[in-house]
């Protein structure tokens, strides 16, 4: 997609040398006598492999094998191809170009190809796009188109209550666009690289590198040739160091390295903890007659109860053909360990008032992917030596309007200029040997990307009530639509997501019903549309830092939960093969990074990890 002929020598080489490393995350170990007992039994059954859990110094196999990196110096590298890191980058080049400065700016995303794990509604509000390029609308945007249409309503089983949708409210679409953000973000990346943006597709950083003085170094992309059970193959070969004054990382929802970050910069001690929803999307084709391009329709209530944060979004595209883009979300704080946000949106595909738009149609694509809730009082400190943090890894999702994209891309472009003035001074001051850009934290609560959330802020938390859904929506009522979150007081969070399930034997389990094949589907047969593929032969990515725990805990006090919460049947119980137990079977190859596992996981046992880069789902303009 970005031939290295174009680049210039040095890059050349990056492109040859990189191929990944991954690495060892210290995280919070959170095991009760249980948990210990089980682990010291002899006959738990080995599931992980991986390096981080069973590191290579402790393992014979690995004597004598070559270690050595090569490395390659930018001035700002940015992890993740996502719309705030291309934004970033675009911004730094357009600088550059403007002052007539050298500036080398090297962008690396794990995907194959610039878009190909991207997905979202997504119904994109142009103001960050129209500030990056005002002239956007020539350059042949070709996947975006202006809605004409709202509709937001609330279900029961068979009834709808159509509501309106007033100016001031946060879900009116009027002036935006209803794109698939995997193409408009290919778009960006096309000129980004048109702009100088090195782009490396396909290999995904896995490491943060430090100086001796404990700031922020670089990156470091995966290892490759490692073998399922944690063995070297002989084409093993190691990834490679991308140093930089400042390093900017956009990895998106729930990223592995910003996790580490977290920790070693303890940018998380003066926030709440952030809460997540798990996003499911489908593209159909329908009859021509039932399509209404432009139309954005959107529900909460059924098939979910009152205290299960959650709902729905139908999109009929503007492509030419009769395409609808269709999803359904559930916050990851619900509390039934039964509840499956996979079949829930199989059911809500059979509702009297969205099955008639769906009958006769045909079914193109699937994908899943994690959503930040949190809102402002969940945004971590977002700078540190060395670093900063953007877009939706720290989480600048404006809830109620369910969009992030526009203020993703706001904070990368407002990053690049901060780091941008700090590079290219005279006499750039540091107390660290990486650049510490405090500049960006104070230009963001300058623009309006604070000033939307802030106003905001409460309507999430809002719903953590006895009437749940329906306090939520008074509350937004009263406080936003009147008052435009100018209330004198700040809601908290109810905790982490992992922590709000109740042990099963405290709830009723739930009855789906089997998918008929027209309307609702399978879980494999879903995946297989995500295009997902992982190089079979490599250490699972799913890492469990306690391979006794899903048996010993989940599974004996919550039920299994994992087989339920994962989008793509990663994880099964299946029998163990003496007939005297069960076991967790991890399918790694099913994966489509969402991240849902790592966050819902109710012991905090699992730990995701980066696979070899170019795997996973290959999502065509989701």
């Amino acid at each position: 997609m970005f031939p290295a002929s174009r680049y210039s020598c040095q890059a050349h080489r990056c492109i040859r040398a990189l191929k990944g490393i991954t690495t060892e995350h210290a995280a919070p170990q959170l095991y009760t006598t249980l948990h210990r007992r089980a682990r010291s039994s002899a006959a738990t059954p080995q599931i992980t492999t991986h390096y981080t859990i069973h590191p290579r110094e402790k393992d014979p196999r690995w004597e004598g094998v070559e270690m050595e990196r090569f490395a390659d110096e930018a001035d700002v590298v940015i992890v993740g191809g996502g719309p705030a890191g291309l934004s970033a980058a675009i911004r730094l080049k357009q600088l550059a170009n403007e002052q007539e400065k050298e500036l080398r700016v090297c962008l690396v995303e794990k995907a194959s190809q610039i878009g190909a794990h991207t997905l979202s509604g997504a119904c994109l509000e142009p103001s960050a796009l129209s500030e990056l390029f005002p002239d956007w609308k020539e350059r042949g945007v070709s996947v975006a188109h202006q809605h004409y249409m709202d509709a937001f309503s609330r279900l029961w089983c068979v009834y709808k209550i159509l509501s309106v949708l007033s100016p001031g409210l946060p879900m009116n679409n009027h002036g935006n666009y209803i794109v698939r953000l995997g193409n408009f973000v290919r778009w960006l990346g096309e000129q980004a690289e048109e702009l100088g943006v090195e782009l490396y597709p396909g290999y995904a950083a896995s490491e943060v590198l430090f100086h001796e003085d404990g700031s922020v170094k670089g990156i470091a992309t995966n290892d490759v040739g490692i073998a399922k059970d944690g063995s070297p193959k002989d084409v093993f070969e190691r990834g490679m160091e991308l140093h930089a004054k400042v390093t900017l990382f956009g990895e998106g929802c729930h990223g592995h390295l910003a996790k580490q970050l977290y920790k070693q910069f303890n940018l998380r001690e003066n926030c709440e903890p952030q809460t997540y929803a798990i996003g499911l999307k489908e593209v159909w084709t329908i009859d021509e007659k039932k399509w209404r391009p432009g139309r954005v329709e959107h529900s909460v209530g059924w098939p979910l109860n009152r205290n299960t944060y959650g709902g729905s979004f139908l999109y009929h595209l503007n492509e030419g053909e009769p395409l609808v883009a269709l999803g359904f979300v559930v916050g990851l704080d619900y509390s039934n360990p039964y509840l499956s946000p996979f079949r829930e949106f199989q059911r809500w595909k059979h509702h009297p008032f969205v099955a008639p738009t769906l009958e006769g149609g045909s079914r193109i694509a699937y994908g899943a992917r994690a959503l930040n809730e949190g809102g402002l009082q969940s945004i971590p400190k977002l700078t540190f030596p060395g670093g900063l943090l953007i877009g939706c890894s720290p989480g600048f999702m404006n809830v109620p309007k369910i969009k992030g994209t526009h203020t993703a891309m706001k904070s990368g472009m407002l990053a690049a200029e901060a780091v941008f003035a700090r590079i290219t001074a005279e006499s750039p001051e540091s107390e660290t040997a990486g650049l510490h850009v405090p500049e960006y934290s104070d230009a963001l609560k300058e623009s309006w990307v604070w000033k939307e959330l802030y106003a905001v802020r409460n309507i999430r938390p809002s719903f953590h009530n006895y009437f749940g859904l329906y306090g939520g929506m008074v509350y937004t009522g009263i406080f936003y639509w009147i008052l435009r979150g100018k209330e004198p007081w700040t809601l908290k969070h109810c905790g982490t997501d992992a922590s709000q399930l109740k042990p099963a034997k405290d709830c009723t389990p739930i009855e789906y019903p089997k998918p008929d094949g027209k309307l609702s589907f399978d879980l494999l047969s879903s995946v297989a549309l995500s295009g997902t593929n992982h190089e079979g032969d490599q250490p699972p990515h799913l890492t469990l830092r306690d391979d006794a725990v899903p048996v010993g805990r989940n599974l004996a006090v919550y039920d299994g939960p994992e087989q339920r919460f994962c989008p793509a049947g990663v994880y099964e119980y299946v029998p163990l093969e003496t007939g005297d137990g069960m076991r967790l079977q991890i399918n790694a190859q099913n994966c489509v990074h969402c991240k849902t596992c790592d966050i819902k996981d109710p012991s905090q046992n699992i730990n995701w990890v980066v696979p070899e880069g170019g795997g996973g789902p290959a999502y065509n303009g989701m």
